[in-house]
């Protein structure tokens, strides 16, 4: 009889695994201190288009857009406006707009207009906020597009033609401490450049090349959108396939190779996982901050190839840690509750890591994935090992291959796209292509924090460096000055699972002292160089008992 219990109980255990059926442990469960497992509301059921890349400008305004190549969008151009192209590989006359610019505070948005072909194209913002998009196929992998936000309504993309010294197709930016931005990679692009070009001078070169991307290629590439973080050094930690580096741009030289990422699973497009730079923290001095990065699921090393032939093998499951201040730093894994491939890693105000999108099993690419991954999780870095994961509540909507993901001035996750399809497909698919809009609340915007939740009332919204800068903010149930912390977020280039530029800085904070009824004072030092926060426009979070306020603009300059 025991036997034949057991036999069932195992028999249980592969069903349940082959329906991908993943109970939820305790350590898994939000804790009763973090709220509700958050809300999902649809903003728009169709915005026209997919939105395959995203960026939040410091007008609270988002800028998306997908590709001149997918066909006709469900959107037409303003004014009776056409883009003819003579080059397109599907419409040489398209009425119709490849990207919008959503307005945050009236849901709203309006048509931009693209020319030539964005798809799988690379961004930063410039220190002015000024928004640089880089490369992409066809007749725009040369071309560099500008949009600098207005107040009128009147502001879109501005092309230069073949800016761009080498075809940047699943590039990788990042903006610098003076300013600039380094574009890394791409398809065959075993090099990188910078934008502005550093002079006129057709002598001076204007492409690096950089071996290790080189190196990094496998039979199904996994090194294009290499992650690239900038390092409170100045240095550049560059992530592809399975491999890491130390960077010195300046110099163009390898400083150091990390040990390689265990099982040695791909992590890169197409085996998209995601990666961050976890929160810079400046409370104890600029000579102290550690940089750690962390890098989340991804595809095994056989799913392409299985993939192209009908097989989807389950996504990696694991994330990585490693701290690449120390002088020889190991990768310390933690095992997820879920599996994941293209999902989005988004730092929240409060300092944790919500990933989002993406599926369980396959790869990215036209097709090459199955079993949407719709619950997002919450990491906590800072808690125990066995705390640290939180499954929280699902979307009804599956966010495939070309989905994307950004952080909101109000603490909600803005989330769009999903076209795992060669063109725009609606009709006699597994995951059609998704033209709507979400946006998830994590569950520290749940009414019941409503107490605790800080507002800020007043601040400094030009800081230089470190400077003391004053902010006041109120809340209703004040609890001490330990609980208070002051956070700067670089809102992320998303595309690909990958947020682009994304970081955060915990600043020092001098005094809180009581004001008046619930209004408070603090006093905080601003971070102490550039390159641990390069300049332009930060969202400042005052948090509270670890519940954050909604952000305001400062500048670093």
């Amino acid at each position: 009889m025991l036997i034949n219990f057991l036999c069932i109980i195992c028999l249980f255990l592969q069903l349940s695994f082959l329906f991908i059926f993943v109970p939820l442990i305790p350590s898994q469960v939000l804790p009763p201190y973090a709220g509700s497992q958050g809300e999902w509301n649809l903003l728009h059921e169709s915005i026209g288009i997919s939105a395959m890349h995203m960026q939040l400008l410091h007008d609270n305004r988002v800028v998306m857009f997908d590709r001149t190549d997918f066909g006709q969008s469900n959107l037409s151009l303003s004014s009776g406006r056409c883009r003819f192209d003579p080059y397109d590989t599907v419409l040489h006359t398209d009425c119709t707009a490849h990207s919008i610019l959503y307005d945050v505070a009236t849901n709203a948005y309006r048509p931009l207009m693209v020319q030539t072909d964005t798809w799988c194209s690379s961004g930063s913002v410039l220190p002015n906020g000024t928004l640089v998009q880089s490369g992409g196929y066809n007749d725009g992998d040369h071309v560099v597009r500008t949009f600098t936000p207005c107040d009128d309504d009147q502001c879109d993309w501005i092309e230069l033609p073949q800016y761009l010294s080498e075809r940047r197709w699943y590039a990788t930016n990042q903006i610098l401490p003076d300013g600039r931005i380094i574009i890394i990679g791409g398809r065959r692009q075993f090099n990188y450049e910078f934008y502005p070009k550093s002079d006129e001078d057709l002598s001076i070169p204007q492409t690096f090349m950089l071996h290790f991307l080189l190196e990094t290629r496998d039979h199904a590439e996994n090194n294009l959108y290499p992650f690239v973080h900038l390092l409170p050094d100045g240095n550049l930690f560059i992530f592809a396939n399975t491999r890491s580096i130390l960077f010195d741009y300046k110099q163009n030289k390898v400083l150091k190779e990390y040990p390689e990422i265990p099982r040695a699973d791909p992590r890169n497009y197409p085996s998209t996982g995601s990666s961050v730079l976890l929160p810079l923290d400046e409370r104890n001095g600029s000579t102290s901050v550690q940089a750690e990065i962390m890098i989340c699921g991804g595809a095994q090393n056989a799913s392409f190839a299985l993939a192209t032939q009908g097989v989807f093998i389950r996504a990696i499951s694991t994330c990585g840690r490693l701290v690449v201040s120390h002088a020889n730093p190991s990768w310390v894994m933690e095992e997820m509750p879920l599996p994941r491939v293209m999902g989005d890693m988004i730092l929240l105000p409060n300092g944790d890591v919500i990933i989002i999108n993406g599926a369980q099993l396959g790869t990215a690419g036209w097709e090459l994935a199955r079993g949407p991954m719709t619950r997002p999780i919450i990491y906590r870095p800072l808690e125990q090992t066995s705390r640290r994961f939180s499954v929280l509540e699902p979307s009804t909507r599956p966010r495939m291959y070309h989905s994307s993901a950004i952080l909101l001035t109000d603490g909600r996750v803005l989330i769009g796209g999903s076209n795992p399809h060669i063109y725009y497909n609606f009709t006699n698919v597994v995951y059609p292509t998704d033209l709507s809009l979400e946006a998830y609340s994590p569950p520290y915007l749940s009414a019941e924090y409503a107490t605790v939740r800080p507002k800020i009332l007043s601040l400094n919204e030009t800081i230089g460096y470190k400077a003391t800068f004053q902010v006041r903010f109120s809340v209703e149930e004040y609890l001490s000055a330990g609980v208070v912390s002051v956070r700067l977020i670089a809102p992320s280039f998303t595309t690909h699972s990958f947020g682009m530029n994304q970081r955060m800085v915990v600043l020092k904070i001098l005094e809180v002292s009581h004001v008046t009824s619930y209004v408070y004072h603090l006093a905080a030092v601003a971070p102490s160089t550039a390159e641990i926060a390069p300049p332009g426009y930060y969202l400042l979070f005052v948090v509270h008992a670890e519940i954050p306020s909604s952000g305001m603009w400062v500048k670093m300059e």
